[in-house]
């Protein structure tokens, strides 16, 4: 009798990971740029930072996951968007340093080898670094059976990028006087989605399938909308105004947020009503009973990311915001605040 004790008697099938491999190839070269050295499938990833460009290099790096998003996509069984979301979270925190995006690493981790699923997250994963422009040059995709349950999978990103020494955005030319202007975001980005579901599926006892009137679309189709990815809006501002400070609002929303690009000594102040709350902000608090307080604390509600200028280039900024193609608004401005803390207001 043969012996059935293999690799792939145990759940792990080998030849589809080379199946994937072979399949993720063209996803992953859309991406390069001419610092890339080398094609995928070697150990790691070669990239030749250019010595002629920048003067006095600094290295900027991230890494973060889609969440429990990710339960959305797989009550879906839609996976093409989801990668880009993860390149998105890393990507929207490394340029708030004023960082350029270089390229991208991503570990995939399924209960099953699936080449069909998981080319298709790649390709999200692809089409995000391009809109950063930033190169796939490698990642890790790992079979554990038995560990995730079947359908199921997770999903993380590690972004490097490069900024000047001299032009790191670190908050400390923030000054009393300055105008906070937010970028308007595509909708929940990938924040808050535990309190998400147990809003929409718990208490109010709906399906990803179910069409939403005040939407416009089905509840999956809105969960399911990418985090913007704002690299290219960052490069044209600070080519174009004297960015001091700039916060990417995931993870939380504005007040906890917002508060990390301001130096001691300044307190941010948000002008309630100078932006529009998206509609499925307004359709969460309703259908959870959610305080607005709560609502603040766990969402973005509406803005992406928030950028501090003087204020005599908030127009500037606003005006360079919607040239690429996301809605930009004025919601305050910088005063005075305790000597030893960053400080943070609604007004």
């Amino acid at each position: 009798m043969p012996d059935d004790t293999t690799y792939k008697a145990a759940g792990v099938d080998i030849e589809a990971g080379y199946e994937v491999v072979r399949r993720i190839r063209s996803h992953t070269k859309s991406t390069y740029r001419s610092e890339v050295l080398h094609d995928i499938g070697s150990f790691g990833g070669f990239f030749a930072l250019d010595t002629q460009k920048y003067k006095n290099p600094v290295l900027v790096s991230g890494t973060d996951g889609v969440g429990t998003k990710l339960k959305i996509a797989f009550l879906t069984d839609i996976h093409d968007t989801i990668g880009i979301d993860v390149v998105a979270y890393c990507v929207n925190d490394i340029i708030c340093q004023g960082a350029e995006p270089l390229f991208f690493l991503d570990y995939l981790a399924v209960a099953k080898m699936e080449p069909d699923k998981v080319e298709a997250i790649v390709a999200g994963v692809a089409n995000g670094c391009r809109q950063a422009g930033c190169a796939l040059i490698g990642g890790e995709t790992a079979e554990m059976p038995g560990f995730y349950q079947p359908g199921e999978y997770d999903l993380a990103g590690f972004a490097v990028g490069v900024v000047e020494r001299d032009q790191a955005i670190d908050g400390s030319k923030v000054a009393v006087g300055d105008k906070i202007v937010a970028i308007g975001s595509t909708g929940l980005q990938s924040s808050g989605f535990s309190l998400v579901r147990h809003i929409v599926f718990d208490k109010a006892q709906l399906k990803v399938s179910d069409f939403i009137p005040e939407l416009g679309v089905t509840l999956g189709e809105e969960l399911l909308k990418p985090t913007g990815i704002y690299a290219e809006t960052i490069q044209a501002l600070v080519k174009s105004c004297d960015v001091h400070g700039i916060a990417n609002i995931s993870g939380g929303g504005l007040p906890e947020n917002v508060p990390r690009s301001v130096g001691a000594g300044c307190t941010a102040v948000i002008n309630k009503g100078t932006w529009p709350i998206l509609p499925i902000f307004s359709f969460l608090q309703k259908a959870g009973n959610v305080t607005e307080a709560e609502m603040y604390r766990t969402f973005n509600m509406g803005v992406a990311m928030v950028i501090i200028v003087p204020a005599a280039d908030a127009q500037t900024a606003c005006a360079c915001i919607e040239a690429c193609g996301h809605p930009a608004y004025v919601i305050g401005e910088i005063v005075t605040g305790a000597p030893d803390k960053r400080g943070f207001a609604f007004a």
